[in-house]
């Protein structure tokens, strides 16, 4: 294995499947999940796609799942869904515990399925360029399951230029701002000069939903 910078992310992908069968692919559907996608389907991927529905998504995020749902029939779609006593759990927790909010909606129900399922890597769409908190990713990520990232090299022209060549389904709020598509309570539209995810919590001192802080969060 001789990565570099410019090595073509099917060839990470092709790797990742020969060497562990059985990996899983998560996915927000935002365009580098979108661009993800399509590289995976021409590397040969034909397992789970995996989506975790926190009850606050836009309606543009569920349709552009529905889109490339059909797109990509030989793959398996799986959305996930916390289950949550609404009235004693409280339905605004994002206004004043976001932490929270992302805990129990987002990570807990992946964190169980992953549990349940148990696979030896997960394939997923992150990119050095979306964050300075993601400035240092590299294709592999050690840890209790190898996090495996085809386009950390990858940037948004590059990615933009992607989709286009392809034709992709990208969610059209992409095209109006929103570079980083997450709960509609705690996002925004990106402003000229801020990085990719500066629409995430904005102004709530909170950079990342949890899932990849670390192995406790899988």
């Amino acid at each position: 294995m001789n990565w570099k910078a410019e090595t073509d992310p099917r060839v990470v992908i092709a790797w990742a499947l020969e060497h562990y069968p059985g990996l899983l692919m998560t996915s927000a559907f935002n365009l580098n999940g979108v661009v993800l996608l399509e590289l995976a389907a021409q590397a040969g991927y034909r397992g789970e796609v995996v989506f975790v529905d926190t009850g606050y998504h836009f309606p543009e995020t569920l349709q552009t799942r529905d889109r490339l749902q059909e797109r990509y029939p030989q793959m398996h779609f799986v959305t996930l869904k916390a289950n949550l006593p609404e009235e004693a759990w409280g339905k605004e927790r994002y206004r004043t515990d976001p932490d929270g909010c992302c805990a129990a909606r987002k990570v807990a129900p992946l964190r169980a399925y992953l549990a349940q399922k148990n696979p030896p890597a997960l394939l997923n769409a992150r990119s050095r360029d979306q964050a300075k908190t993601r400035a240092h990713l590299g294709f592999l990520e050690p840890g209790e399951r190898l996090r495996i990232n085809p386009l950390a090299f990858w940037d948004r022209p590059a990615l933009e230029a992607f989709a286009k060549a392809h034709n992709l389904p990208v969610n059209p709020l992409y095209w109006s701002g929103f570079f980083s598509i997450g709960c509609w309570p705690c996002t925004r539209a990106v402003r000229p000069g801020e990085e990719v995810r500066a629409g995430r919590w904005a102004g709530r001192g909170k950079t990342e939903c949890g899932l990849w802080e670390g192995d406790q969060a899988l």
